[in-house]
């Protein structure tokens, strides 16, 4: 069974940073691309960034490039998050998924067939 569990999200002042991680389990972690979407408030899902199975590429939705880091664990069979600069509205419900297809990258959160339940990030002061 595919799991995907996020963790490290919370409450964070505008300016600060915030890592999430992504856990996944029952699937080959090393094949697949891994992508990080988010949910703002009353809002639909915004894709946020994404690396490549290999880790060798990564991609970032315009207002996240140099403030978002995306990285893998290969050994840890888990992803990152790393969020500088953090502004109010970032604030969203974090969700890491990934398509099924092997080693196939997609910016489009449609496409996903495997997602955690998502972690909280509030950026207020």
């Amino acid at each position: 069974e595919v799991q995907l569990v996020e963790s490290g999200g919370g409450l964070v002042q505008p300016g600060g940073s915030l890592r999430l991680s992504c856990a996944a389990s029952g699937f080959t972690f090393d094949d697949y691309t891994m992508n990080w979407v988010r949910q703002a408030p009353g809002k639909g899902l915004e894709w946020v960034s994404t690396i490549s199975w290999n880790g060798a590429s990564t991609y970032y939705a315009e207002s996240m490039k140099g403030r978002f880091t995306i990285s893998r664990d290969q050994a840890k069979n888990t992803v990152y998050l790393q969020m500088n600069s953090l502004k109010p509205e970032d604030t969203a419900v974090y969700y890491c998924a990934t398509d099924p297809r092997v080693r196939y990258v997609s910016f489009d959160p449609s496409e996903y067939h495997y997602w955690g339940q998502g972690t909280q990030v509030t950026v207020s002061s």
